[in-house]
């Protein structure tokens, strides 16, 4: 006879192995992180490497903070999008900004957090958190940005991923000239093809520089709306073509709605049958009782259709700092995983762009069929 507990007893046992200093960080998770935040990222690393990781599954990132400042594009971006465990990005422009540095040769620096801003700003330092560097950094990416977009391949209007791949074959081109070597997470997606957007193109200093143009007469122009419907059909390939859509989620904010948004603007805005993203993983120190994290948890991203609901255990949110989980995240996959083929979906998005029309119009006749049906009398 079962006794009444047994079946919230089937967890592994805690019952971990003194740690020696020997591990691997994979088989450190493994051993050591069993419970609270810690068991949140163990699971969150199996979700990735065991279901997210799959051959038939697109992967799509969103990022906040200031990550590439911080040096995280060389040590987990980069290596992640090589690996092919991340298919599309969005990302804020800062992030964008911040990676060019590197490319350009420029210097940022471990500082501390308990400098004296004022002594910095006198000194012509700047200071993220506890990353300093010189003013001249943003002067030297400022004209960096400006020069290269006032080429005559950039004037016209286009989507931020169209802008970033044009930009990242010039950081690219100045790391190979500078003798460096995949320093940029712009130039490796560019040579990569994996398209990286930016729900906010103002709102970063390269929107800045970009408006500056336009006063300027340059005819350079973001197409929110081209972002918004190739996003949505990198997701409808996903699942249309026999696979399924996983959301890997670094952070919150405006890049964290624009990659879940793709699922309502399918369903809800353009009528096309869908269930929602298929897999769910967020690393996020932020809460949802405050507002910072409502409308994205698993559970309220069901009821937006964002997920699928029949995927809800396909879930994990993981309430770490980001600079912690994301290391041990990207060390734990490349441990668990070997490379998978790129996707390089930069270059299918007019196929992909395609499909996505296809499947409105059919939609959009449907809809009106049974407006005009509704209309129609009826006998007695």
């Amino acid at each position: 006879m079962k006794r009444p507990s047994e079946k919230y007893l089937k967890g592994q046992r805690i019952d971990p192995q003194p740690i020696t200093g020997q591990e691997s960080t994979a088989d450190l998770i493994e051993n050591a992180f069993l419970a609270y935040n810690a068991g949140r990222l163990r699971e969150a690393c199996h979700l990735y490497a065991d279901q997210m990781l799959e051959p038939d599954v697109t992967v799509g990132m969103s990022l906040t903070g200031a990550m590439t400042p911080a040096g995280l594009g060389m040590s987990t971006l980069i290596p992640l999008l090589e690996a092919g465990f991340i298919d599309w990005i969005i990302s804020t422009g800062a992030n964008l900004y911040h990676d060019a540095h590197f490319a350009l040769g420029l210097a940022l620096h471990q500082g501390t957090p308990n400098a004296n801003d004022v002594e910095l700003r006198d000194k012509g330092v700047v200071r993220i958190y506890d990353i300093f560097f010189d003013y001249s950094v943003l002067l030297s990416t400022d004209a960096f940005i400006r020069e290269v977009s006032a080429g005559k391949e950039f004037q016209g209007s286009m989507s931020s991923a169209e802008y970033h791949y044009l930009v990242g074959g010039y950081l690219r081109e100045r790391e190979r000239v500078l003798g460096l070597r995949r320093r940029s997470v712009l130039a490796a997606a560019h040579e990569l093809e994996v398209p990286i957007y930016t729900s906010s193109p103002g709102d970063s200093s390269i929107g800045m520089n970009v408006a500056e143009q336009a006063l300027a007469g340059s005819k350079l122009r973001f197409d929110v709306s081209a972002d918004v419907n190739e996003t949505a059909a990198i997701v409808l390939e996903a699942k249309r073509g026999g696979g399924k859509s996983a959301a890997l989620i670094v952070g919150g904010g405006s890049p964290k709605n624009f990659l879940l948004q793709t699922e309502p603007q399918i369903q809800e805005v353009l009528g096309i049958d869908e269930k929602g993203h298929d897999f769910f993983l967020q690393l996020t120190d932020a809460r949802p009782d405050t507002g910072g994290l409502s409308g994205a948890t698993p559970g309220e991203a069901v009821s937006w259709g964002k997920i699928d609901p029949a995927m809800l255990p396909g879930t994990v949110v993981c309430y770490l700092d980001n600079t912690v989980s994301l290391p041990l995240l990207t060390a734990y996959v490349k441990a668990r995983r070997a490379p998978r083929p790129l996707r390089r979906l930069y270059a299918r998005r007019k196929e992909m762009m395609e499909r996505l029309e296809k499947a409105y119009r059919a939609a959009l006749a449907f809809r009106n069929q049974r407006a005009e049906e509704a209309k129609a009398p009826t006998r007695a």
